[in-house]
């Protein structure tokens, strides 16, 4: 191991060879292959580009986009000029959301390391910055991109087009006199630090110094008993909150001589208020809090249909990036739709469509390489297959040799009796679901009925013939070897009361939405009996030839465990996905409430008031103002008008929305004060929607941002909520400031 300073010297030089620059080949396509000139600026957190025929017009990206840096041929293209490039010569870099990777290949296998521990270096300084440094950089990442010439100054003038680009429109008198305070230097332009303080001032929020004064005693800071009074009346924090008040000046005091005397000043207060654990998400449900050892049938899991796919069902690439974009994601369900290939290797496509093909052999490496990097808790491969025998034989050898120890092959090997084993048991293993031969282990190969999703869609699908009929159904030949490693069998639903007199624990059916929901209607509560006991996977029509998704609420409602949605698509049901397995550390399964668990005493959601434990709430949430709110379209002259609308998502009876009236020309610093109310009927199952529009008379509103997180999960008290991208992402530091209240609600007679 080299020593410490050994390694300082080496990041040294590997930052110094980034400053200087370097020629590297931008991989497009196996034809597209041209060399560019990359560069880390000054500052140590962008990197320039630019071609060889261009003279000054840099193109940039900041390492704060940058997800990850992987080295070799660890990219689809990169693979394909593995036979050119040699991998020590590659490495990719993965943005944040739906940004395409950037394939690279250097000069020589030095020149690649250079590159790849400069950058890991990068990012792990911007990791390890706290929410202050993270804001500056952000003001000064915008600095740089208004400094066209490069002089690291900025004029009036400059300063005035930035504020535009920033979606401030301000009285030009006021932005001048907040200028000539922040050029100390008197040099009639501002320079990076100097831009930073000018930004800082303009900024000011008085929404938190009016709360801020009316704890003060003194109204210049808060004593540690003026912040623990805050804690308690408005935060409704208990016991510890003394002790918790120290702490927190502790920790986010800037002012030495204040945190030396015990005291908050307003900026201690702001970072303390803006602060991840601030945040409306509960941090005590971040984390693993669940109970993990329970029947896998007790869990919602998050779940993801045709992964393989980037973009729609007919014409759209097959990938393997995608799967490593939904493991990374904590999806704990991938589906893999295998056919027979060329070579007798077979591929991953969506079947009689012009969707591209994969082989089956990368995309089980892959998953191999991501299954447990963000969760640890068991992953299901849903396999369809469509495959002759002899291909078939080529699956199971690729599954047993590339998972290994991984694949748990056996029901037997778990100890399944009469229920499926818990996620806590099956940890780090990877579990298949598909077709399995019946009671013919003798043979070497079985028929089993062709009932697959696959079968089904086609059902749906508007180019479809005429639908099968029960005598028409195709029969498979399956061989006995990838039968063998199936954990649960895909079997075809009869009835209810079939499942409940026959069904074993590892048997799981599959429902098109349409299904689903017709079920639900029909038989509500055997339905939500079945899934106290059996796995189902809902999966989306065969009509969504777009890859839409539907709303997985009223599958959740009824306790349905696997329903995947199309993890390509963001929007609305994605929201709501990534809302519900934010909670218990990302791990993909989330426990279902005690009321979809008791099998004695049923649950009806379209009867919520009927449960034993009825308690309606008030959910009131004030709507203060934002911050620093996103352009949605980048014109210099345009400025969005911003609403806020609160939609509750769960029972039929919950289901709400409602919105603040919408602000003129104001991204930056929006007040709205406006009050919105709601009553939950069942809380268990609500979920809470924030999201910000951009108000168009004309036309449809635009979409800002949004954040979605479980009712449960949502902390009382003064919070920001920090809004994310179309695509799930963070969009730092845009912010909406609420004040959010709980109380019960008095029922008449009780």
């Amino acid at each position: 191991m080299e020593p410490p300073q050994a390694c300082c010297e080496q990041s040294h030089q590997n930052l110094d060879a980034l400053k200087a620059g370097m020629l590297l080949r931008k991989v497009k396509s196996r034809m597209w292959k041209r060399q560019r000139h990359y560069k880390l600026q000054e500052d140590c957190k962008t990197i320039a580009y630019k071609s060889s025929w261009a003279i000054n017009s840099y193109s940039s990206f900041s390492i704060s986009d940058v997800e990850a840096v992987r080295e070799g041929h660890q990219s689809e293209l990169l693979l394909s000029v593995a036979d050119e490039f040699p991998a020590d010569r590659c490495f990719t870099l993965v943005f944040r959301g739906r940004r395409g990777n950037l394939d690279l290949v250097a000069e020589s296998a030095e020149e690649a390391q250079a590159w790849i521990l400069g950058i890991r270096a990068l990012m792990e300084n911007i990791e390890k910055m706290d929410e202050s440094t993270k804001l500056d950089q952000w003001i000064s990442d915008w600095f740089l991109k208004a400094d066209r010439n490069k002089d690291g100054r900025m004029n009036f003038k400059e300063t005035k087009k930035l504020l535009k680009m920033m979606n401030v429109d301000m009285n030009e008198e006021h932005a001048y006199c907040l200028f000539l305070r922040a050029d100390k230097s008197e040099s009639g332009t501002l320079e990076d630090q100097e831009f930073v303080e000018f930004y800082k001032m303009l900024t000011e929020r008085r929404e938190v110094l009016k709360l801020f004064q009316e704890y003060s005693s003194d109204g210049l800071s808060l004593s540690q008993c003026d912040l623990e009074e805050f804690l308690r009346e408005e935060q409704l924090e208990g016991e510890g909150s003394y002790q918790h008040a120290l702490q927190l000046i502790e920790r986010y005091e800037p002012s030495n001589t204040a945190r030396m005397n015990h005291l908050m000043t307003i900026d201690g207060f702001l970072m303390y208020l803006t602060s991840p654990e601030e945040s409306i998400f509960n941090p005590e449900r971040q984390g693993l809090f669940q109970d993990m050892s329970q029947t896998l049938a007790h869990y919602y899991i998050s779940s993801s249909h045709n992964t393989y796919l980037m973009e729609d069902q007919l014409k759209g690439p097959s990938s393997v990036e995608a799967y490593i974009q939904a493991l990374k994601r904590g999806c704990r369900c991938v589906e893999v739709d295998c056919w027979n290939g060329s070579n007798e290797e077979p591929v991953v496509y969506h079947g009689h469509t012009f969707t591209s093909k994969i082989l089956l052999k990368d995309v089980i490496t892959t998953i191999a390489n991501y299954a447990f990097k963000a969760s640890e808790y068991p992953l299901i491969l849903s396999i369809e297959n469509h495959c002759s025998v002899e291909q078939q034989e080529v699956m199971a050898r690729h599954f047993r040799d590339i998972l290994g120890d991984m694949l748990l092959t056996s029901t037997v090997d778990a100890g399944v009796a009469s229920e499926l084993p818990s996620p806590e048991a099956l940890k780090r293993k990877i579990l298949l679901k598909g077709k399995k031969i019946g009671n013919e282990s003798e043979s070497l190969t079985g028929e089993v009925s062709d009932e697959d999703e696959a079968a089904e869609m086609n059902k749906d699908s508007p180019t479809s013939e005429s639908p099968p009929t029960d005598a028409k159904k195709s029969k498979q030949n399956l061989c006995k070897e990838l039968s063998d490693l199936m954990f649960c069998k895909s079997v075809h639903f009869h009835s209810f009361e079939h499942s409940r007199t026959s069904a074993k624990a590892d048997e799981m059916s599959s429902f098109s939405e349409s299904k689903a929901r017709k079920y639900s209607k029909e038989a509500g509560s055997d339905f939500m009996l079945h899934n106290t006991r059996q796995l189902t996977r809902v999966y989306p029509s065969g009509m969504r030839t777009d890859s839409s998704n539907y709303c997985p609420l009223d599958m959740w409602n009824i306790g349905c465990q696997i329903v995947a949605l199309n993890f390509q698509t963001p929007g609305m049901e994605m929201d709501l996905n990534d809302g519900l397995f934010t909670q218990n550390d990302c791990s993909g399964y989330v426990l279902k409430p005690e009321i979809l668990l008791n099998r004695e005493r049923l649950f009806d959601p379209e009867k919520p008031e009927e449960r034993d434990d009825y308690q309606p709430l008030l959910f009131s949430v004030k709507v203060i103002s934002g911050q620093q709110l996103p352009k949605v379209k980048q014109k210099d002259w345009s400025i969005v008008d911003p609403l806020v609308r609160v939609e509750i998502h769960g029972v039929p009876l919950d289901q709400a929305k409602q919105e603040t009236k919408y602000i003129d020309n104001n991204g930056f610093n929006p007040c709205w004060n406006e009050t919105l109310q709601f009553t939950i009927h069942t809380p268990e199952l609500a979920l809470v929607r924030f999201v910000v529009e951009d108000y168009d008379k004309a036309s449809r509103n635009d979409f800002i941002g949004q954040y979605t997180l479980p009712f449960t999960c949502i902390q009382p008290g003064y919070r920001h909520v920090h809004l994310l991208s179309k695509d799930g992402t963070s969009i730092h530091p845009s912010s909406i400031y609420v004040q959010i209240k709980i109380t019960e609600i008095t029922i008449p007679g009780v």
